[in-house]
């Protein structure tokens, strides 16, 4: 039976959770909550480091801006999307304006952006706002390609 790392939401601690119990509401060793909230996290510059590189999870990120318009129309399909790809995706947030380093070192040219993240690097990347269902097609096809490609 194989097990996964899974990064907590609340505390940013690493839990090892068997594959079969990801659909079972697993909760954190560390903090006692959910793993699991069928909601994107909204992470700072160092848990987005710790969430990208000890995840065994695809990590599906939207790099977004309280000022931009179409982020904040982007953000409910986004909050939908999570509760399709979850448990199987994480889905996070990163604020651009208050880790602009992060912002930078990752070339994020344009918000909203999406990229999606398997084993610590960076597989896709997609700007412009999306609908829901466009973000789970494109996260699914992505993943798809992302594990052929190995």
């Amino acid at each position: 039976m194989s097990q996964l790392h899974v990064v907590c939401p609340h505390c940013h601690t690493t839990n090892r959770v068997r594959e079969a119990d990801l659909e079972h509401a697993p909760d954190c060793g560390s903090c006692h909550e959910a793993l699991f909230t069928a909601h994107p996290v909204n992470l700072s510059a160092t848990a987005f480091e710790r969430h990208i590189t000890r995840s065994d999870l695809p990590v599906l990120v939207d790099f977004w801006a309280p000022r931009c318009g179409p982020c904040r129309m982007m953000a409910p399909a986004f909050e939908q999307a999570a509760t399709t790809l979850g448990p199987r995706v994480q889905l996070v947030k990163v604020n651009t304006d208050e880790a602009q380093g992060l912002g930078a070192r990752l070339n994020i040219r344009s918000i909203p952006t999406i990229a999606l993240f398997v084993g610590g690097r960076e597989v896709a990347r997609q700007a412009g706002a999306m609908g829901a269902s466009d973000i789970v097609k494109w996260t699914r096809a992505q993943l798809v390609r992302a594990t052929t490609a190995v």
